[in-house]
Order: C-alpha cells, then sequence, then structure tokens
C-alpha cells in the first residue's frame, strides 16, 4: 500500500502515523481507523454533508471526512478528547439539561462547531450539520451562551427515568448522560475491533470479487479502507431529476366534496450507518446500541451478515455500511395515493400504498369520529419500504381524516397517547407550531418535550420538503447524498411550542407518534391541502 508517515499534534501531544496518502486517505480515516479516535463519527463519508466528523484543525473546525490525512502534516488537531475539560464538561451538561442530544451521534461535531466558533450566529452554524432527532430547536437551546452558562446539571433529575422515556420513543435502549453528547454512547462501529476483517455491501455494478451473507453482496478486506476501495465505492451525487410521487397517476377518483393525497419516497435519514460487528459463534452488535434510526433499521442485515461471515472465515468480522448503502438499502416510508371523503357522519378512506409495507391496519380513529378505510397494496418500482418506521399509517390516516373534515384532528396511537396540533402558516410558510401531547406518566418532560419537537420537525419535512428521486421504470434511487432528502435545516424550522397535558396513566410508548401525526395532519389542512407531498413551495 503507497502509504508514508504523517505527523502532527493530536489532542496536545505528537504524533506520528501511516497513511495512504496516493489515495487521499482522510483525516477522518486516520483518527477513527489508525488512531482509535470514535468521538468524531462517520455519518456520510467523504461527502462531507452530515458535520458529525467536525473537528479542530488549528482552532478552526473542518469537516474530517473531506479533509485529506496529509493536510494535517504539522498542525495541530483537536478532537473531543482535546477539548478544556471545563467548557467540555459544561457543554455535555447543558445538551443533557435542554435534551439537545438523544441518540447523540451528530452531537460530538456540533459540540466541535462550537468550540472553534467565536461568532454565536447558531443557525449559520448549525446549516453545516445534520440532525434526525431533535428538530434543532433544543440543540439551539444547548449551544446559547445562557444555556451553556446556566444549565443546570444532570443529577438535578433522575436520568434513569429520563433513558427510559427515551426508550419508549426510541424502541430501543438509550442512556441519557453527559456521556451521550460527546460520542460515548456504544455505537456499534465504536466499539468493533479494528485489527478485524471488514465487510461492505457490494455496490452496484461493482466487478469485485464478494462474498454473499444475508441475502446481500459483501466486498471483506483487512481494513474498512481497502474494503471499500476494493468495492469501487463511489460518492454519491445528488441528481437534477426531479421528484416526483410514484402512484400520482393512480390516484383513486376523487368523490364530489373530497381530498385527495399522493406522497413520495422519505429516507428515513438515521445519521449513523447500520454496522454490526460479531465473533465466531458470538451474538452480533446492534446496529440499534444506542436508539435512533426510529424504525429504519428494525430489520437491517448487518447483524445477520456480521455472524454469518464470521463464521464462514472464523474469525471476527465488521460489518459498515456506508452513507450510499444506507440510502440503497434501507427502508423507506411507503408512498401512497388515496382520497377521503365525509359521508354520512362517516370518513371514507380509498387508497393505494406500495408493496412490502403491508396495507395499513386499522389505527384508532380520532375521538368522537367514524373512519371506514380500504387500502390496496401495489406493486411499485423503487426501494423497499417499511411500517416500522415513525407513525407509518397513522399519520397518512390522520392527514386523510382531518382533510375530508376540514379541520385539526387529536391522534390516538394504539398505546393510547393523544397529541393535538395546530400549525400556523403565513403567505405559504409554516411560521409556528403549538402541540398538546398526553403520554401518560411523562417520566421525564424534557425527553419529552425533545422527542415531541423531533416528530414535529420530521412530520413538517414529510410535509413540506422531504423526497427522493426514484427512476419509475428501474426503481434506481438518484439521489444518494444526505443532503438531497429535504430534511429542514436549523434555520427553516419554526417555533414549536410542547405542552405537555397532565395524564394519570403509566408511561405511555411512541407517544411522539401522536405529535408526528397531528402535525402532519395540520400541516396540510393550513397549507390549503396540495395533492401531493411535498407541498409546492410558493
Amino acid at each position: 500500500m503507497p502509504t508514508a508517515s504523517i505527523a502532527f499534534v493530536l489532542n496536545g501531544a505528537p504524533v506520528e502515523v501511516d497513511a495512504d496518502v496516493e489515495r487521499s486517505e482522510s483525516l477522518l480515516n486516520v483518527l477513527r481507523e489508525r488512531l482509535g479516535i470514535v468521538s468524531a463519527k462517520d455519518g456520510c463519508a467523504p461527502q462531507g454533508q452530515c458535520g458529525c466528523c467536525t473537528v479542530l484543525v488549528d482552532g478552526e473546525p473542518r469537516v474530517a471526512c473531506v479533509t485529506p490525512a496529509a493536510r494535517v502534516e504539522g498542525r495541530a488537531v483537536t478532537t473531543i478528547e482535546g477539548l478544556d475539560p471545563t467548557e467540555r464538561d459544561r457543554a455535555a451538561a447543558a445538551f443533557v439539561a435542554t435534551g439537545g442530544s438523544q441518540c447523540g451521534f451528530c452531537t460530538p461535531g456540533i459540540v466541535m462547531r462550537f468550540a472553534g466558533t467565536r461568532a454565536r450566529a447558531i443557525d449559520r452554524s448549525l446549516a453545516a450539520h445534520l440532525c434526525r432527532c431533535t428538530g434543532w430547536l433544543t440543540v439551539r437551546d444547548a449551544v446559547s451562551a445562557d444555556a451553556r452558562v446556566d444549565a443546570p446539571a444532570p443529577a438535578a433529575r433522575d436520568l434513569g427515568a429520563a433513558a427510559s422515556r427515551a426508550a419508549l420513543e426510541a424502541d430501543g435502549v438509550q442512556r441519557v448522560d453527559a456521556y451521550v453528547p460527546l460520542g460515548a454512547a456504544p455505537f456499534a462501529d465504536d466499539t468493533a475491533p479494528r485489527d478485524v476483517l471488514v465487510a461492505v455491501p457490494l455496490p452496484p455494478d461493482s466487478a469485485a470479487e464478494s462474498i454473499e451473507a444475508a441475502g446481500l453482496r459483501w466486498v471483506v478486506a483487512g481494513s474498512l479502507f481497502e474494503a471499500r476501495a476494493r468495492a469501487a465505492k463511489v460518492q454519491g451525487r445528488r441528481t437534477t431529476v426531479g421528484v416526483r410521487a410514484p402512484l400520482l397517476d393512480l390516484m383513486p377518483v376523487c368523490p364530489p366534496g373530497g381530498v385527495q393525497l399522493a406522497t413520495q419516497w422519505v429516507e428515513p435519514a438515521y445519521l449513523e450507518p447500520d454496522a454490526s460487528w460479531c465473533e465466531p459463534g458470538g451474538v452480533p452488535a446492534s446496529p440499534l446500541a444506542n436508539a435512533g434510526a426510529f424504525g429504519g433499521k428494525a430489520h437491517s442485515a448487518a447483524p445477520w451478515a456480521a455472524r454469518e461471515l464470521a463464521d464462514h472465515f472464523g474469525r471476527t468480522v465488521r460489518v459498515a455500511y456506508s452513507r450510499e448503502d444506507v440510502v440503497r438499502l434501507s427502508p423507506k416510508r411507503p408512498p401512497i395515493a388515496a382520497v377521503a371523503v365525509l359521508r354520512d357522519g362517516v370518513v371514507e378512506i380509498d387508497g393505494l400504498i406500495a408493496r412490502g409495507a403491508g396495507a395499513p391496519r386499522v389505527w384508532p380513529a380520532p375521538p368522537g369520529i367514524d373512519v371506514r378505510a380500504r387500502w390496496t397494496e401495489i406493486d411499485v418500482a423503487g426501494p423497499p419500504v417499511s411500517a416500522d418506521l415513525r407513525a407509518v399509517g397513522l399519520a397518512e390516516q390522520a392527514v386523510l381524516v382531518a382533510g375530508a373534515l376540514g379541520r385539526d384532528v387529536e391522534v390516538v396511537t394504539p398505546t393510547g397517547a393523544r397529541a393535538s396540533a395546530t400549525v400556523t402558516v403565513d403567505n405559504g410558510k409554516v411560521t409556528r407550531v403549538d402541540i398538546t401531547l398526553a403520554a401518560g406518566d411523562p417520566l421525564d418532560e424534557v425527553v419529552l418535550r425533545s422527542y415531541a419537537i423531533g416528530a414535529a420537525h420530521m412530520a413538517l419535512g414529510w410535509v413540506t420538503s422531504e423526497g427522493l428521486a426514484v427512476d419509475a421504470e428501474t426503481g434506481e434511487i438518484h439521489d444518494l447524498t444526505i443532503r438531497s432528502f429535504g430534511v429542514l435545516r436549523a434555520s427553516e424550522t419554526p417555533p414549536i411550542n410542547v405542552t405537555i397535558a397532565g395524564d394519570a396513566a403509566p408511561a405511555r410508548a411512541r407517544a411522539t407518534d401522536a405529535v408526528f401525526a397531528a402535525v402532519a395532519a395540520s400541516a396540510w389542512n393550513a397549507l390549503g391541502r396540495p395533492t401531493t407531498f411535498p407541498a409546492p413551495r410558493r
């Protein structure tokens, strides 16, 4: 391998490390794979679009995945481990106190951004980052000067109860403590040994030697850098092909007085790419090590492939997806085309849904409303879909019911959680969201509020901005960059106000699914019930 020795100062100490300069090995790869610094996260390498790998180079924020390692020769590189302990601990306390960190994957990069940014233009600085969990508002709180100075100590709250609420919302074990914002949650790819075989999914059209496991083809090598090089991984590009609802032309006939809606393929956009590792005969590491993904990894091939490949080679194997792999292989929110009408006091829904998610089951109707829904599965060329994603079915029904009634509705989840929302629109732009949520015992209002804001943010994106360009004939996804998903940025996120209603019931799981559905329904009504999601921008 064409390597060269690179010397630089890492967190105040001189280091010298070999790097493949001929193939422009990145600073991120050197930090994670050669030096074991895993607080810098690989969310999209080498797209440079998620900000998770942000470090300081000579005191200035840099995205490590697009910084060639050769460029830091003789320079000072600082990761979270090298920050002033007082500043680092205060930042971590602020994120815990405000709920600005959920899974914790994006947070270390944000902490580093503000450690190296003197001007507190918060939204401008956050434009370099992507967070799918929080909806930005609690992140803003955490990085504001007041929050960083005045944040209460985590010990003032019951962080065990906070973790329990987070686990209920995330459908998996999730830590809530000062270590999570600093990148120390036990993500699968962070805990994997570095001196093992590494397997990556075989990209389309690649002629690389591969082996089958868990229904996919894998390229296996002695390191992540070499595996991706052998696989001829190509960085994803953003397409100029327009986004179009795939079932729009098959829309059922809209009855007089009814409403109609066709939705788009939507990327879950979780930040931590699927990963696992396993010893021969062992139990593979979960790709949901600190929750995250909102159902997007419920059926990930990563752990099954790690186990099969470890058994095949008789050695520990680490499996790691790239961002492009995640986009190609992860399930999407299933597109629909449906009509709804209020007839004799009953909301009647007739809809088509992409096959694979399963026809939506009978969801609880809004209080006092009778709903009769008929859904037909239909084959559509495109990526896999899943009913495990956030509020799939529940939200589609709520939107159509609210549209047919011409007013906002309270949404009830299968667990009995309830939410109502009012979305305010001015000149075609959402300017405010007000939410009331009854989730049983909140356990921890900071975490519950954070999840509710994140659900509202995700719902607004579904209605107004998110979608993937997919070839109608082949089903190939054209949009492979993380910025092409349409996730609302911090500067585009309106004020979201959450009221936690009194509820004497035990804590209810996935309560914020009701928030997602209620916000989406209110937003659609407020925008004038356009025929397609994402709604055309005015």
